[in-house]
């Protein structure tokens, strides 16, 4: 006599280890107690929706052992979350380095007139620098830049950097960096009052930024004429949460910084 097994559980029900499959959108799989065969659509918590060549949907349980891929038993498992995305670029458009250290400090420096320059190009161009090896420092403005310079003592392997607020014909930071001719160090500017401007304004969320007439303090002329509290410190705070990338800088501003990078990582 032929003998049988006396486990009646159906061989895609057995204890046999099987391996477990995420329901991937498209993947085609075939439900083992109905023959629906099918791709996926979609897979919640639960359950999985196949849609098979005829465009009919149905929904089916997660459970262990419960489809066959490819003629063989597998379980649906959803599929994991994706991560978040890593940026591709950094906050000035360069190509970011994931994982990457910062480099020991250069001997070359980029200095900048104050304290909301020097947080604008480390909010824009803080990871390039870092990589860079490049430290940025501020100066309290520029009226002394010669002997700045001179007390820096450039040289090939150790050049300097400067941006100056309101480089314009005629200004006095024009006649000063002009007083500067070192080899070794580049002076550039931007047109602007300060560098508050060099912001955009569709960025902040105003139409333009104000003129504020000759002789007044130019940050408090801007709080005034936009009905912003006079309160200097906590206004460019707001401002800078604004930018999140070079896109929100004016160009002429942009420009100049990338100048700077380049000048002082230029190989020897």
């Amino acid at each position: 006599m032929r003998s049988y097994s006396p486990d009646l559980t159906p061989p895609w029900k057995r204890s046999k280890p099987v391996p477990e499959v995420p329901a991937e959108p498209d993947l085609v799989v075939e439900e083992v107690s109905t023959g629906f065969c099918g791709a996926v659509i979609r897979c919640e918590a639960g359950t999985v929706t196949l849609e098979d060549r005829f465009g009919k949907h149905r929904v089916f349980p997660l459970e262990p052992r419960g489809f066959l891929l490819e003629g063989k038993v597998v379980t649906l498992v959803r599929p994991a979350a994706a991560g978040p995305a890593r940026p591709s670029r950094t906050a000035s458009g360069s190509i970011a380095v994931p994982g990457a250290r910062a480099r020991v400090a250069r001997a070359g420096r980029i200095y900048v007139e104050g304290r909301h320059d020097a947080e604008l190009v480390e909010r824009v161009w803080g990871d390039d620098l870092r990589i860079e090896g490049v430290v940025v420092e501020y100066l309290e403005g520029v009226d002394d830049l010669p002997s700045i310079v001179a007390d820096f003592a450039p040289g090939p392997d150790a050049r300097l950097g400067v941006l100056v607020d309101h480089l314009v014909e005629g200004s006095k930071e024009s006649r000063i960096a002009a007083s500067v001719t070192h080899p070794h160090v580049l002076v550039v500017g931007h047109p602007y009052v300060d560098v508050w401007e060099a912001v955009k304004p569709s960025s902040v969320g105003i139409p333009a930024w104000p003129a504020v007439p000759r002789g007044q303090d130019w940050k408090k002329g801007v709080c005034r004429a936009l009905g912003w509290p006079e309160n200097t410190g906590a206004t460019w705070q707001h401002i800078l949460s604004k930018v999140t990338s070079y896109k929100d800088l004016e160009p002429s501003l942009l420009g100049r910084v990338e100048e700077l990078i380049d000048f002082v990582t230029e190989p020897v």
